[in-house]
This record gives structure tokens, C-alpha cells and sequence, in this order.
């Protein structure tokens, strides 16, 4: 079977021939059959780094069919439609049920009428289920969302589809506000034509978001960082998930007080309520996945697909591998 490695040095990815893995007690095998490229974890984290990745983290999410049962699994049967915490792979073997340490199993059943394409996003949406949960919206919040990205924009489509709160979503890039505004955005800022610190002063009277939520990281995360600072009323929170900045972030220590913070990675995956949201948000439509997914490569273009990803972010953003034969 072929897999896809990040080997040393930068901007590398190949695919390997292995053999196809037996499962283990408490284990089954999956057959791909879609998976989803994360541009923050595996660009960020893996992409863009000079050295090598282990095989087992390339990749985060994959659906497909369940092909073979380790023992003493008795909840799900060859042939099953799953979605899995998985690397990219034509199989891959994952353990049944795991709640250790993410409180979040790892396979999880696929509703009949919930797409291949659309179901690698379903991590995402947990997760963002997840954060949107901890934050306590309140009605009358002005929620600023730093990023549009795949993890900005389902909180954005998370926060909307709970009813609560006004949203602000923020980016540099015409076709991530675009598809901000597509999905529901109160208001879009696009940071490149306006200051958007300003833009919250305004929208607010002055006094500022009652919660914003960090989710650029990278390069560019430190001064958006600085700038949801300056946008955080008193009494305030800002929560931060964004990642892989490669330098620190500053807290000048007269812009936090009174204000709360908050790591978003303190409780990464969802528990069995949030995963059942993420699935019942996913089968509704009320996550817009066919916006989101840009672009579609065969497996055996994955060198393509990253590059792609990683060269035109104002054209790609959720770029799916098809592992059909």
C-alpha cells in the first residue's frame, strides 16, 4: 500500500510503499477513500519544517470503509462507513474505541446520509464545537474571529448556527471573507483595506469585543495577535488557538488587565455530546463543507495537492485527497 512521508527537508512530500498493517486486539483497518489536508498542522507543523515527520502524523482526518477486525471488537463490522483520526494512507489501522487523552474516540460511525468528502471535516467541527462551547456566548457578545481559515471559519459556522452572539470575522484575504460572509458572518473586516481594530471600535461603540478568538497563528500570528489585544473590551476574553507562530507572542501586561485568556488547546477533541453535535451540524448542512473544499487531487498527486496549499492560500483552502483506486 502507498502512504504519503514528509522526509527531511523542506516543502517534501513523497509517497511509500509499506505493507498493508494487520489490526491488533481492540483494532480494525479502514480502506481510504477521502482525506482532508489540515494548512495549519500539517504546513505549519510539518511542511515547513526541515525535518523529517513520522508517518503516523501526516495526516489528521480520513474517511472510508472499515476492511478488517482485530479481536474483541464487537460495536462495528466490515463494510462500516467510518471517520477517523488517521495519516494519510490507503489503510491505516486504528484502535476501536479511545478516550485517553482527548476524551474523543478515534473512529467514529459515519450517518448514512453524511458524504465521504464531507466527513473529514468532522474532527474540525468537534473541535470547534468544542472552543465555541467553553467560550459561553452570551446574546448580546460581539464575538471577533481573528482567521479565516478552516479552524476560523467553522467557529464562525459553529457560533451561527447556535443562535447566539454578533460575529466579526476577520482575514487578509479576499476569498477567505468572502466565503466568511457566505457563511453567515455578521460582519466581515477584510484587514487588508481596513484597520480592523478601528472597524471593532466602531462596530462597538467604542468599547470593544467581548470575545475574541485567536485563530491565525503562523507567520502572520503575531501581529494579529497584538491586534486582538487592542480589540478586547474590558472584561474581555481572548482565546487563543492559533499555532506555529516560531516566535513569542507579547502580552504587555497593561493590555491584559481585566481581561481573561484562554488556551484553546487545554482540551483539544470533543466528548461524546460535542462529537454528536459536530455529526448532527455536518448532516444538517449547517456546516457549509462544500464551500470550504477548494480543491480535490488522486492520492498519488499529494505533492501537488501541498504545494498547491502552501504556494496560493488566496485559492486553496480545504483540499481533500481522493484514495478511490
Amino acid at each position: 500500500m502507498k502512504r504519503v512521508i514528509k522526509p527531511e527537508g523542506l516543502h517534501r512530500i513523497e509517497l511509500e510503499e509499506v505493507p498493508i498493517p494487520e489490526p491488533g486486539p481492540g483494532e480494525i483497518r479502514i480502506k481510504a477513500a477521502c482525506s482532508l489536508i489540515s494548512r495549519g498542522s500539517e504546513l505549519g507543523g510539518r511542511y515547513t519544517r526541515e525535518h523529517a515527520v513520522s508517518p503516523d502524523i501526516m495526516g489528521y482526518s480520513m474517511a472510508g470503509t472499515v476492511d478488517a477486525l482485530g479481536e474483541g471488537v464487537e460495536h462495528l463490522e466490515t463494510g462500516d462507513r467510518v471517520v477517523a483520526l488517521a495519516p494519510h494512507a490507503q489503510y491505516v489501522v486504528r484502535p476501536a474505541r479511545l478516550v485517553f487523552p482527548w476524551d474523543q474516540t478515534v473512529v467514529m460511525p459515519m450517518p448514512a446520509d453524511l458524504s465521504f468528502d464531507r466527513a473529514p471535516y468532522y474532527p474540525l467541527t468537534a473541535g470547534a464545537v468544542t472552543w465555541v462551547e467553553v467560550e459561553d456566548i452570551q446574546p448580546q457578545d460581539t464575538v471577533v474571529v481573528l482567521g479565516q481559515g478552516l479552524v476560523g471559519n467553522l467557529i464562525l459556522q459553529v457560533i451561527k448556527a447556535n443562535g447566539v452572539g454578533r460575529v466579526v470575522a476577520v482575514d487578509a484575504l479576499a476569498n477567505r471573507c468572502a466565503m466568511a460572509a457566505e457563511c453567515g458572518a455578521d460582519t466581515v473586516i477584510n484587514a487588508r483595506e481596513k484597520d480592523p481594530v478601528r472597524a471593532v471600535k466602531r462596530l462597538t461603540n467604542g468599547l470593544g469585543a467581548d470575545i475574541v478568538v485567536y485563530a491565525v497563528g503562523g507567520p502572520a500570528g503575531p501581529a494579529a495577535f497584538g491586534q486582538g489585544l487592542d480589540m478586547l473590551a474590558l472584561g474581555g476574553l481572548i482565546h487563543l488557538i492559533g499555532l506555529y507562530e516560531d516566535q513569542p507572542l507579547s502580552l504587555p501586561s497593561n493590555k491584559i488587565q481585566g481581561r481573561k485568556m484562554l488556551g484553546g488547546y487545554f482540551r483539544t477533541c470533543a466528548g461524546a455530546r460535542q462529537s454528536r453535535r459536530a455529526m448532527e451540524l455536518l448532516v444538517s448542512g449547517a456546516i457549509r463543507t462544500d464551500r470550504m473544499t477548494t480543491h480535490r487531487f488522486p492520492w498519488r498527486q499529494a505533492a501537488d495537492a501541498f504545494a498547491l496549499l502552501y504556494q496560493k492560500p488566496g485559492e486553496a483552502l480545504g483540499v481533500l485527497l481522493d484514495w478511490h483506486d
